[in-house]
């Protein structure tokens, strides 16, 4: 049966790369939808999808991830894996985009929700911001939280896959995928100002980082309801640089050893079950964590 993609937000859904890519479930949170409503619509869509894979911000609100576990619990569901991800916003949305394309494809659903993770590992997520005075989900020093109430500071900050922090218009650059990568970007409450070498510094992610990158292509989106709070300012522009091939993710996944979960039974890559979250059984052969699992790409 086929496995529907879920998350928690609409700006989460982007536009499909295609005219096969199914779209996403949106999944409302408690303030608009009664619990008997939810458990109706998610025992809908299991009866017709078969299997629901929900992606969302570790940092989502407490009353929304409540929500999602009740609604497992009620309807005693282990056909439902709840998968919350150490990603900004706008990177959720680009990782569920890559399993909605993946999801039409022959991996079982065990497999396609754990592949989250695996694909998490490629996906370079970021911003341009004109504060850091208030961001805590990124090691940030001292210095550059002075620097941050300097009027026309303005700093590049990469939070995924290695966090780091430049100053716009400085020397120091954030470091390129290893590999090809098309760029989506969503605009936030952030003044033009000049930089470098003269350019606004809203156009510093489309007009300089882009091009360091070697991107692809870029795709403006619209800014997701979280962003502001997750990056402890409305004033940014966010990014997220993700491999845009479908027959690459393919082939990543695929050649990942696979397991079966000896709780549920769900097929599985990594070392836990995105369904039930039991770690694989410790024995002489043991797979590695995705991490360390993490296949090699040819480089641009």
């Amino acid at each position: 049966m086929p496995t529907a993609i879920a998350v928690t937000g609409r700006e989460l859904v982007l536009p499909p790369p295609d005219g096969q890519t199914p779209s996403a479930v949106v999944l409302r949170p408690p303030d608009a939808q009664s619990l008997d409503d939810a458990l109706a619509e998610v025992g809908t869509l299991l009866d017709q999808q078969g299997y629901l894979v929900v992606l969302y911000p570790a940092a989502t609100p407490a009353a929304v991830v409540r929500r999602l576990h009740i609604v497992r619990s009620v309807l005693e569901s282990d056909r439902m894996a709840l998968l919350p991800l150490e990603l900004p916003p706008l990177a959720v949305a680009v990782l569920a985009r890559q399993l909605r394309q993946l999801s039409i494809s022959d991996f079982s659903p065990g497999v396609l929700a754990c592949a989250a993770r695996l694909l998490s590992h490629y996906v370079h997520a970021g911003a341009l911001l004109g504060s850091v005075a208030r961001l805590d989900r990124v090691p940030v020093s001292l210095t550059s939280h002075v620097k941050s109430w300097v009027p026309g500071a303005h700093f590049g900050v990469l939070a995924h896959p290695t966090p780091q922090l430049v100053k716009v218009g400085g020397a120091a650059e954030l470091p390129a995928p290893g590999y090809v990568t098309s760029m989506t970007v969503a605009r936030g409450q952030l003044n033009s100002h000049g930089y470098g070498g003269g350019a606004g510094h809203d156009d510093w992610v489309t007009g300089a980082l882009a091009p360091a990158w070697g991107v692809r292509g870029v795709e403006e989106v619209p800014l997701p309801a979280e962003s502001g709070r997750w990056w402890g300012t409305p004033k940014l522009i966010e990014f997220a640089a993700a491999i845009p091939d479908l027959s690459v993710l393919y082939q990543l996944v695929a050649s990942v050893r696979r397991e079966e979960c000896h709780w549920c039974g769900f097929e599985l890559i990594g070392d836990r079950c995105a369904f039930c979250s039991c770690p694989v059984a410790r024995g002489d052969e043991i797979p590695a964590l995705l991490t360390s699992q993490r296949p090699a790409l040819t480089s641009r």
